[in-house]
């Protein structure tokens, strides 16, 4: 046993996965890839990492009930991270070169093509987060590595008294989209935290952190 909060990163197939669990364990937390049920529910943490496209995520997703997995967890009250596409799909549905695939459905919204004049967008960027943010306590002015063609682009969740009120983050590239979400147990990220230098490891650790 080492005293570190343990966070089960969900093995399902996507990519970039070992970036992720080197990112965790830099960040504080003892770290598990797997597709285990068990496992994954007592873990004190989950992280749902997600490259590529929404309706090839959700199938692998679904291929390893992952789905389910996520769902329960959120029901007891178990944190969940989501990052990439792996946020995306905690909205309702998405749209990508015409084809609209419902997600999670943690989120009313639609995750949807940016209106930009350069996509994707790939790189480093600002975020404008509440100053009530977890997440970005300490990183309200730091910056975080991109790289996507979709994002939800309006928050349309009402505070359903069901879990905290939502602290949404947001950035800007051709047009604002959603860059984070805080509500109560689960929090997610369109930016890649692993990818993002210190800035990222230390909002990793304020989500390890606030396991405890």
């Amino acid at each position: 046993m080492t005293g570190r909060p343990s966070v089960a990163v969900l093995e399902y197939g996507s990519g970039n996965v070992h970036s992720a669990v080197k990112a965790l364990e830099r960040a504080g937390a003892e770290v598990t890839l797997t597709s285990d049920r068990a496992t994954i529910m007592a873990a004190d943490g989950l992280l749902v990492p997600g490259v590529g496209a929404f309706d090839a995520v959700m199938t692998q997703l679904r291929a390893v009930r992952g789905d389910e997995l996520i769902d329960r967890r959120l029901a007891g009250g178990r944190p969940v991270l989501g990052i990439c596409v792996g946020m995306q799909v905690m909205f309702g549905n998405g749209i990508e070169r015409g084809v609209e695939t419902e997600g999670l459905g943690e989120w009313p919204g639609t995750v949807e093509l940016l209106e930009a004049d350069v996509v994707p967008h790939m790189g480093w960027n600002t975020i404008d987060s509440p100053v009530d943010s977890v997440l970005f306590d300490g990183l309200h002015d730091e910056r975080f590595y991109f790289v996507h063609s979709y994002a939800a682009r309006e928050w349309e969740m009402d505070d359903d008294g069901r879990r905290a009120h939502p602290i949404v983050t947001w950035a800007t590239h051709g047009e604002p989209f959603i860059a984070a979400v805080e509500n109560g147990p689960l929090s997610a990220t369109q930016f890649h935290p692993e990818k993002s230098g210190e800035a990222g490891i230390r909002l990793l650790s304020n989500w390890i952190g606030s396991l405890r």
